[in-house]
């Protein structure tokens, strides 16, 4: 188990509870009263810890490298998948993963960023940024869906969109612009749900759907801390100040009216108990799909633009 910062007074707590357990293991002291004391005292420290979360604390467990990420939970919610690939236009990027799986008897499209499990896979994934590529394969997936009448499942976890020069140079601005113009007309179901990192038109290129969720420790705004920090601070040493005047955490977003509602996660965050999780979300998804899909398409189409016509405050001066 990794710790972080914040969790160190659990860390120590569950190094007295390992003691414990080889002590018991041995037979030779009952302990069985200290430790139902030490279990009350790690569900306190818990519940004292993750109820007075900061907006960085909860970046940080975004971040965590047990969180689980898109493919575990498609292995986990589906009973078949069958990964498409290619953009037909460049190449297959391996930042998105996406295809046509079964939960239960529902066919999906379930598409996703995948960020990788360790320094080879997360090389091979880019960190989970992808290029335009990748923005192009999820359009070509949804087209596809929308033609065979299949709903839409989008996971959204990026830090986000690739900022290389080649990605600019093969149109990634084009690229996201133009799924968000397509998202917003199909004429599919489409859920979106941020699992972990939710960072700009990274975020944004396969965000745009007829509900919007967040993982209660999760993030979603337009820049990550660090860029904030560099930018407004000329250093990343103000990383945790800009997260909290970005209010980027899901209760933010709630209150903000951007997204549609927030998913609880097992106390800790999701990597405590990703099998929890998992189902979790699945039941999410199949219910919110049993309510979407008797809709009628043109019906569908025109509360998803009014909904995000909504967003935001402006005023027109003469």
């Amino acid at each position: 188990m990794i710790y972080l910062d914040f969790e160190k007074p659990l860390e120590s707590l569950y190094e007295q509870m390992e003691k414990l357990r080889d002590v018991e293991a041995e037979g030779t002291v009952d302990v069985a009263e200290s430790i139902k004391e030490l279990e009350k005292k790690i569900q306190h420290t818990k519940k004292e810890i993750y109820s007075n979360l900061t907006g960085w604390q909860r970046v940080q467990l975004s971040r965590h490298p047990e969180r689980p990420y898109t493919l575990y939970y498609i292995e986990q919610i589906c009973k078949k998948f069958t990964e498409l690939h290619g953009d037909r236009y460049f190449a297959d990027d391996k930042a998105i993963v996406g295809g046509l799986a079964k939960i239960d008897n529902l066919s999906v499209m379930i598409i996703g960023h995948q960020k990788g499990t360790n320094t080879k896979s997360r090389q091979y994934r880019n960190f989970g940024m992808a290029n335009p590529d990748g923005y192009r394969k999820a359009l070509r997936l949804m087209k596809m869906a929308e033609r065979f009448n299949i709903p839409i499942v989008t996971l959204i976890d990026t830090p986000g969109a690739y900022p290389g020069l080649e990605a600019e140079e093969r149109g990634q601005a084009e690229a996201i612009a133009r799924n968000l113009f397509e998202m917003a007309q199909l004429k599919v179901p489409v859920l979106c749900y941020v699992i972990g990192e939710g960072a700009s038109g990274g975020a944004l290129g396969i965000g745009v759907g007829d509900k919007v969720f967040m993982l209660e420790n999760t993030w979603y705004t337009v820049i990550s801390p660090e860029s904030c920090s560099s930018i407004l601070w000329r250093s990343w040493d103000h990383k945790e100040e800009a997260a909290e005047a970005l209010k980027l955490t899901p209760e933010h977003m709630l209150s903000f009216g951007l997204i549609d509602d927030i998913i609880k996660e097992p106390l800790g965050g999701a990597h405590v108990d990703p099998e929890k999780m998992a189902k979790t979300l699945k039941a999410h998804i199949k219910a919110e799909l049993g309510e979407l899909m008797p809709q009628d398409a043109e019906e569908r189409i025109r509360i998803r633009i009014d909904k995000y016509d909504n967003m935001g405050k402006y005023q027109i001066v003469e």
